[in-house]
């Protein structure tokens, strides 16, 4: 065991020094970077629901970076993906997903579709995933990656994610991947009667995560984590 951690470590120290010669990771390089990240950035720092790891493994993050960053993929940080947008660092993806409890039959919803590496992860766990993108150029190319990596079971959609997506509602489950003030109201009375909503509250790149559930008709809050999340924006550009 203890040599099996030195290894990861030393995987790890490989990446974060710019171990590789090419900013493109060869498969190899790519499974052995996200076995660490999984073990040492996520797994030994609390995160131990089995479906979750699974799910990380299973992703290639690598893939939803730009690729003049495709050798920071694993880092423990978050990466720019353009438009002022970022891909989050992997142990808030995986604390989020683990924090929902998510099984096969849940419609989720996610706001912020950004770069879709969320989405994937919630479409290895649910058979039923919507996402929206404010941003059309991030909506667009998230979209086609999601296909080609062949998610049949994700919807994307262009559109202001503050409004939530009515047609689809009521869902099991929301994640929020920006940050407004408060929680939107239309994502409120989107979630179903004993669903949960994850999301991060406060003034733009200072914020609590808060876990939500729905009980009686009303709302009951968990405060759990701090966090600098992107604001959630509308269509001017304007922050809610």
């Amino acid at each position: 065991m203890m040599a099996n951690k030195k290894y990861l470590l030393l995987i790890v120290l490989l990446f974060l020094s710019g171990g590789c010669s090419s900013n493109e990771l060869v498969e190899e390089d790519a499974l052995a970077a996200r076995k660490a990240m999984v073990m040492v950035q996520i797994k030994q720092r609390g995160i131990n629901d089995p479906k979750t790891l699974e799910a990380l493994m299973t992703v290639e993050r690598h893939r939803f970076v730009p690729d003049r960053l495709q050798n920071q993929a694993y880092d423990d940080k978050p990466l720019p993906i353009g438009e002022g947008q970022t891909i989050s660092q992997p142990y808030i993806v995986a604390y989020m997903t683990e924090a929902l409890s998510l099984v096969r039959t849940d419609k989720v919803l996610e706001i912020g579709t950004g770069s879709g590496y969320q989405a994937a992860i919630l479409g290895e766990l649910s058979d039923h995933v919507y996402t929206i993108e404010i941003i059309e150029s991030l909506g667009l190319r998230a979209g086609a990656l999601l296909q080609s990596l062949g998610y049949e079971n994700i919807r994307v959609k262009v559109g202001d994610g503050y409004q939530g997506w009515v047609e689809y509602a009521p869902f099991d489950v929301i994640i929020v991947t920006c940050a407004p003030r408060h929680v939107p109201k239309p994502l409120q009375q989107q979630l179903q009667e004993g669903g949960r909503m994850i999301i991060p509250v406060g003034e733009p790149y200072q914020q609590k995560l808060v876990i939500l559930r729905k009980l009686n008709g009303r709302l009951v809050q968990d405060d759990v984590l701090a966090v600098r999340f992107v604001p959630m924006v509308n269509d001017a550009g304007s922050t809610y």
